[in-house]
């Protein structure tokens, strides 16, 4: 199985607009409701996952669902990637110093994208 790289809240980059990370909006925030309904949807997938290995369903079944839901999250990072380029990276950008803020968020993008190419 693989592991996920999460920040801890004491290394947690600052929002986009330079507050507390939890405090401003992030480049998900429009589309929040919509992304919890994504994710629920996955979160029924792995118990879906769950329920199959307690009634013996078999293996390439099991590894079928498997498939669907990795795709399924792959799909859900990438949506949020897209959305904190044009936000977050986007705003640095357009800063009027946001020379090295702008270089700080390309390296967390580059980041994250390395993070899930390993996946």
């Amino acid at each position: 199985m693989t592991t996920i790289d999460t920040p801890s809240t004491e290394t947690a980059p600052a929002a986009c607009h330079g507050a507390a990370a939890t405090a401003g909006p992030h480049g998900y925030s429009g589309e929040k409701e919509a992304h919890l309904k994504r994710l629920r949807r996955i979160e029924g997938q792995v118990r879906g996952l769950q329920r199959m290995v307690d009634e013996d369903v078999y293996c390439i079944d099991i590894l079928t669902q498997v498939s669907a839901s990795t795709k399924a999250l792959q799909s859900f990072a990438l949506s949020l990637l897209e959305e904190h380029l044009r936000h977050c990276v986007a705003a640095a950008a357009a800063a009027e110093d946001g020379g090295e803020e702008l270089n700080a968020k390309v390296a967390e993008a580059s980041a994250a994208i390395a993070r899930l190419l390993r996946t």
